[in-house]
């Protein structure tokens, strides 16, 4: 009798393990035969959901190649609309004039915050949108005038390419001016790196990025989280875009199909951002 429900308990497990596997495989079925290649640019945010959809793909189709790049969402947008990529990421809603220019088609597939941050070592955790101006503008531009130590504020922004940028300006700032001092970095990633070795820094990134290596600052009294920015409470918030230069190829069209599925959009999910569906 024990070795019945021994035997039992296996087969019960095996079509468990079997039905969560064949539930996992399911929309990757779409590029069972397939061959060809995928290029992706554009927004930096963007990256980590494209690489993980990337490598379930060619690791269930080693006949598909999918090469993916930074740049940012200026990058994206002009290299989709040339025809160098099959998709440009952007990290903002493309322009009216570039969808007209570029007819392009957008796909929205997360929506993100983008969170002021600074060194854990720095006290200053809080700020208003005024505040945040006065800094960037560069009128205050000492930690003391803020709570914090007396030492120098060293800005840190993205390159005018980053859709990143436009959204913090956009919504942090209110459209004002960015100090010609600030340092320049050229990712989510960098901006990171940056901030984690200052101490005496600030600067700002996708709230999917944030780790422990960081702190990130409440804005107007609230903290920027995936609760917040999903509520609508944390205001400087955008969608994340994968944009084509008229209809998608097959292909790419499958690529893009997947990351609005249900495993799609747990990779979404599991990079720190909102899911769409």
């Amino acid at each position: 009798m024990k070795r019945t429900c021994t035997l039992f308990l296996l087969v019960v497990l095996c079509l468990v393990f079997s039905g969560l596997s064949l539930s996992f495989a399911e929309p990757l079925d779409a590029f069972k035969g397939e061959k060809g290649t995928v290029k992706i640019s554009g927004g930096t945010a963007h990256i980590p959901v494209m690489k993980e959809t990337a490598r379930l793909i060619m690791t269930a189709n080693p006949d598909i190649r999918i090469t993916i790049a930074g740049g940012g969402s200026g990058v994206g947008i002009k290299q989709v609309g040339e025809g160098l990529v099959d998709i440009g990421n952007t990290g903002r809603k493309p322009t009216d004039d570039e969808i007209k220019r570029y007819n392009l088609k957008l796909f929205m597939w997360a929506v993100d915050g983008v969170a002021l941050i600074v060194n854990p070592k720095n006290k200053v955790r809080s700020l208003s949108k005024a505040q945040a101006a006065d800094i960037f503008s560069g009128k205050i531009d000492n930690w003391k005038a803020l709570g914090g130590e007396d030492r120098k504020i060293n800005l840190y922004t993205r390159d005018e390419a980053s859709g990143t940028r436009e959204v913090f300006w956009e919504k942090a700032l209110g459209k004002g001016n960015i100090a010609k001092s600030a340092n320049v970095v050229v990712s989510n990633g960098a901006m990171k790196s940056a901030i984690s070795q200052d101490p005496y820094a600030i600067g700002y990134v996708s709230v999917g990025h944030i780790d422990k290596t960081v702190v990130p600052v409440a804005f107007d009294g609230v903290e920027p989280t995936i609760a917040t920015v999903k509520s609508g409470k944390y205001a400087v918030s955008r969608g994340l875009y994968s944009n084509t230069k008229g209809d998608p190829a097959p292909l790419t069209k499958k690529f893009l199909d997947l990351l609005f599925t249900g495993e799609g959009q747990k990779i979404v999910t599991a990079n720190g951002f909102i899911a769409v569906k």
